[in-house]
């Protein structure tokens, strides 16, 4: 899965300026490598990608261009849904409100400084949104929201989420994350 994960990003049209894969050898969870691999980024911006799912070739571009035209600091696009029937986050093509932020994913393009001063950690057991658990991906958002981030979604399908029933997402052993 890493291998097809990075050529995804080799592929870019707008090329990456560098690649970090980061493991969870040691099982510490999704937050805790996510966070750890983030130490290391030296980038002006962050583009995060678990090791299941792979980018478009217009993904980096295509959140870059955004970006630009917006002044965001955060920019999510959305993705296909493989190996499950509907979208199991029905937001795609509703703008971010602040006001009443809602699950997006992590594949996300963030300004590398925003992203290092909030870092990820485990919500709190038992934090829910719309009824539902949310997980690190929605706490960084909402952190990320709270330290001042201008947040922009793009309504357009720019990566792939490769659902295979082992995905790690809201599962308490979060297993194999990478990022």
């Amino acid at each position: 899965m890493t291998k097809r994960a990075v050529g995804s990003v080799l592929g870019q049209t707008l090329p990456a300026s560098a690649i970090l894969v980061e493991q969870d050898l040691h099982q510490a969870g999704a937050a805790a490598t996510r966070d750890r691999g983030l130490r290391k980024v030296t980038t002006e911006w962050t583009a995060f990608l678990d090791s299941d799912d792979q980018f478009r070739p217009e993904h980096l571009a295509e959140l870059m261009a955004c970006a630009e035209e917006t002044g965001a600091d955060y920019v999510y696009s959305w993705y296909l849904p493989v190996g499950f029937g509907s979208d199991p986050l029905p937001h795609f093509g509703k703008p971010f409100d602040p006001a009443n932020p809602t699950q997006t994913t992590i594949t996300v393009l963030v300004r590398t400084e925003l992203a290092q001063t909030v870092g990820f950690r485990e919500p709190p057991p038992g934090a829910l949104i719309d009824g539902e658990r949310f997980g690190e991906d929605f706490l960084f958002t909402v952190e990320c929201l709270a330290a001042g981030a201008h947040i922009v979604h793009l309504p357009k399908r720019t990566w792939i989420w490769n659902y295979h029933g082992s995905n790690t997402s809201g599962q308490p052993n979060r297993g194999d994350a990478r990022s």
